[in-house]
């Protein structure tokens, strides 16, 4: 059960109390892979990555994100265990690179995870929506729906974690068993017989490979906030890297099959046009032919319920990425409270659930459309900037260790982390390159083009680490002390 420590209620402030519990790995790993959300991934991102993407050869893009991401995780680990704080990249990034670039780290992750949540608020009132349409003949527009979703999140996320960790371990075991019996059906029933074809390479790059990897990046956003929860983990020496690494595995190897398992379910000569049809519901018709109306029936029910659960997830690790700049002292001063109660940070989880619901009303004002706009370009946005965020993160695991020589494992120090800098280095070029598709930004002859969309989307994530920037210039030369305080905790 997680507790207040009394020993260290008072940290930077006075009324500041810190976090503190007994998560062990396996309820580490339901928070942070409920946040990738193994049915919204497979009925939400896996059709547009068929149709937007590199069609066939999509599933062989988890396996290939899985290792750039398995190489990142090994740094990511070593410094867990070096460095006993809870803001996981921006502290780390403040340790390798400095006080500044930590503090750009910490408002482009503030973006990422801000940016996946309310996309999937947009597929969430999206399907809820046409779900009480198609039930009960109502029409609700999406916006309304996805409010309400907020709503109830923002209660889970104002009260106490175990109640979070605990829905979401339901949920998650819900979702994961009706995908598992999904692809053993098709196994025997597949139309055009069981092929490998997606891991074909002529497959692999066909299309636009660079927004297929963009969606099957995104798949795995959040397996990193392993670290966010440190101050929560029973022993978090031990419990943070072994949740970190089966975050990575587990959701690399249930992706790749179950997305193989849906292409096979329609034949790589038909998945393209099924998921061009509607690649909204492309995963009911999918349990409908395969499973019947009752399969239909539940996986609308757990698709919904997927999708609360990883909006549930990225809340939580929002609100602690708010407590952790606010204990540095970059945020206010309230965001750092622990209810006395709840045990939460009950403020910073208000504080992120206005956020949501104002940008949901923007985005209903401005008449988005809730998946291919705001899913699909919010989608891209978070994984750009967590590709870039990685990036960063894994030369400051190389240049702390190379500092300090706290850690001589030149595998785990050096050699894994210059990898995964590669591999995300050149994941996030082709993202770039593939973004005009993504977002429909096209010319006059229907040519993709960096237009209007794609430049201010990108500018998103080149504008909030200079906020961060410019911010700790402005800390370091107006308030000195609490620049002090930024040091202490950012960067020992």
């Amino acid at each position: 059960m997680t507790k207040l420590d009394p020993s260290a209620a008072a940290t930077t402030t006075a009324g500041t109390r810190t976090l503190t519990g007994s998560l062990g790995a396996t309820a580490i790993v339901f928070m942070v892979v409920a946040a990738a959300s193994p049915l919204t991934v497979i009925g939400g991102a896996a059709p547009l990555g068929i149709l937007l993407g590199n069609g066939v050869g999509f599933p062989a893009l988890y396996a290939v994100s899985a290792v750039i991401l398995l190489l990142f995780a090994v740094g990511l680990s070593a410094m867990s265990r070096h460095i006993p704080r809870p803001g996981a990249f921006f502290t780390y990034v403040g340790y390798g690179l400095g006080r500044s670039t930590g503090l750009a780290a910490a408002w482009i992750a503030m973006l990422t995870y801000t940016a996946i949540q309310v996309s999937v608020y947009g597929y969430i009132g999206y399907i809820l929506s046409y779900t009480l349409q198609t039930y009960t003949g109502v029409t609700l527009p999406w916006w309304l729906m996805a409010l309400a979703i907020i709503g109830l999140v923002g209660i889970l996320g104002y009260r106490h974690i175990d109640l979070s960790s605990k829905v979401l371990g339901v949920l998650l075991i819900a979702e994961v068993g009706i995908v598992a019996i999904l692809v053993a059906v098709v196994l025997f029933r597949a139309p055009e017989g069981l092929s490998l074809a997606p891991f074909q390479p002529s497959q692999v790059v066909s299309g636009s490979p660079g927004v297929g990897l963009m969606f099957a990046i995104a798949a795995f956003i959040g397996f990193e906030a392993t670290a966010i929860f440190r101050d929560e983990a029973r022993d978090p020496d031990r419990t943070i890297p072994r949740a970190t690494y089966l975050a990575v595995i587990g959701i690399g190897v249930f992706y790749t099959v179950a997305s193989w398992g849906l292409v096979m379910a329609w034949g790589p000569s038909g998945v393209v046009d099924a998921a061009a049809a509607d690649p909204g519901s492309l995963i009911l018709r999918t349990m409908a032919t395969y499973l019947g109306t009752a399969g239909e029936v539940i996986t609308n029910v757990l698709l919904i319920t997927s999708m609360f659960a990883c909006v549930l997830s990225f809340h939580n690790v929002v609100t602690r990425y708010q407590h952790s700049m606010s204990t540095a002292g970059v945020l206010p001063e309230r965001l750092s409270g622990v209810h006395h109660r709840h045990l939460s940070p009950h403020f910073s989880s208000l504080v992120q659930t206005v956020t949501a619901a104002v940008l949901v009303v923007v985005f209903a004002i401005f008449q988005l459309e809730p998946v291919l706009q705001v899913f699909t370009w919010f989608a891209g946005v978070a994984t750009l900037a967590i590709a870039v965020l990685m990036a960063v993160t894994s030369i400051a695991v190389i240049v702390y260790f190379a500092r300090t020589r706290r850690d001589r494992r030149l595998w785990n120090t050096v050699i894994a982390p210059a990898l995964g800098f590669v591999g995300l280095v050149l994941s996030s070029a082709l993202i770039v390159a593939y973004f005009p598709i993504m977002v429909g930004d096209m010319d006059a002859d229907g040519a993709p083009v960096f237009g209007g969309v794609s430049w201010f989307l990108l500018g998103l994530v080149a504008v909030f680490p200079l906020i961060g920037y410019a911010q700790a210039a402005w800390i370091r030369t107006r308030r000195p002390a609490a620049y002090a305080k930024l040091t202490d905790a950012i960067a020992g």
